[in-house]
């Protein structure tokens, strides 16, 4: 697979064999959507499998990336990715959290860990796209203004507004749908 924007474009980089990478269709789109400079930005990549859009958003330059992902395997690819591109040596930060998505919100939460971007790729098929919703609602995380992205299989539905959050674009891509959330802090 490879870097589709920024300064690593072009640049290739591993997936493990078992997971469901998040297609170049879908990581273009996020970046379409969000912009492709994020400098100053934190980000946080959860269900992180291979890194792919946490890698696309330190070639974007953005400040401060966390990739979580629990499957040692994907953990270990991450961080042979990590060791490739070096984002240390650009000043970026980027961090590799080998454990649950859901008790990684909640650690965040409890350190008063803010994120301006959240991507989450959850399996599909385990309905866990609206829990990560209201997981990251009930555990504020996000600064005002924040982006939301989740990739989910469009057999989930997903709801225009959740809590503070309001959808700001919704598009199909095959069987997966990719939706952008935007926090608003008065409705």
């Amino acid at each position: 697979m490879k870097i589709l924007t920024g300064e690593y474009s072009g640049r290739n980089f591993f997936r493990p064999i078992h997971i469901r990478p998040t297609q170049n269709i879908l990581r273009k789109a996020v970046f379409d959507i969000i912009g492709r400079e994020l400098e100053g930005i934190s980000f946080l990549d959860l269900f992180s499998g291979s890194g792919a859009v946490g890698l696309e958003a330190l070639s974007c330059g953005a400040s401060e990336v966390h990739m979580v992902e629990r499957d040692p395997k994907a953990v270990e690819t991450i961080q042979e990715n990590l060791m490739i591109f070096k984002p240390m040596e650009r000043g970026l930060k980027a961090y590799v959290v080998a454990q649950d998505s859901f008790k990684t919100i909640k650690e965040f939460a409890r350190e008063n860990k803010r994120f301006h971007v959240v991507f989450c790729d959850p399996p599909y098929g385990l309905r866990l796209a609206r829990k990560t919703l209201k997981t990251l609602l009930s555990h504020d995380i996000l600064h005002p203004s924040s982006f939301v992205i989740v990739q989910y299989d469009d057999e989930e539905r997903l709801p225009d507004v959740e809590g503070k959050l309001r959808v700001v674009k919704n598009n199909l891509y095959g069987t997966s749908r990719l939706i952008v959330y935007q926090k608003q802090e008065h409705p």
